[in-house]
């Protein structure tokens, strides 16, 4: 059995992803990361999720895992993108959300996507994927569950905002999802 360490210090991820790798990691441990928050000075998701692996590899010596994701809306040129955790100016969720929100006043194009790059670093290399979930952004929040901009996006094919969705529903088919899912094959290559 391998014990994965999840490069972040967010609660809400480490509930996702351990809800979403659950059974995808067999008889491997999956655990939250405690150590110092690297810098996150990438100039995209790809980058950033790798400069978080690769801290949390090097303080624990584990095989790490973790993730960059943001919001990406056409109309702002694909901001906030890797913004997205303080597109206001802090780090709070609603401020953000309002933030863009206020950044899409009149703006008939809504069109945006949530991206995800998920990133493996162990003793034997590197290795990201990404995964993006197409929709549209809402002129107001819907919802209760979720965090970050789920309020405000609505999946494409979907009557109902993100924050509406059930937690299964939204692991089947997220952003995050695609990219763990996508990166679980690589674990089965090089775990089992």
């Amino acid at each position: 059995m391998t014990t994965f360490v999840l490069a972040t210090h967010n609660a809400h991820k480490v509930q996702e992803l351990r809800r979403i790798l659950g059974d995808r990691l067999g008889p491997h441990d999956l655990i939250g990361y405690v150590g110092p928050a690297p810098i996150e000075d990438g100039d995209s998701f790809e980058a950033n999720a790798l400069i978080k692996a690769r801290a949390a590899h090097a303080h624990t010596g584990l095989p790490a895992l973790a993730d960059d994701s943001g919001i990406a809306v056409a109309a702002l040129g694909g901001a906030p993108g890797i913004d997205s955790a303080h597109y206001s100016g802090s780090r709070d969720d609603g401020a953000n959300l309002r933030h863009l929100l206020a950044e899409l006043g009149g703006v008939n194009d809504r069109s945006a996507h949530f991206v995800c790059a998920a990133a493996l670093v162990d003793a034997e290399g590197e290795y990201v994927v990404r995964g993006e979930w197409p929709g549209t952004v809402l002129t107001a929040p819907a919802g209760h569950g979720g965090f970050g901009y789920d309020p405000v996006f609505r999946p494409d094919g979907e009557s109902r905002s993100a924050a509406e969705l059930t937690p299964a529903e939204k692991d089947a088919d997220s952003h995050r999802a695609r990219a763990f899912v996508a990166l679980t094959e690589e674990l089965r290559r090089r775990y089992g």
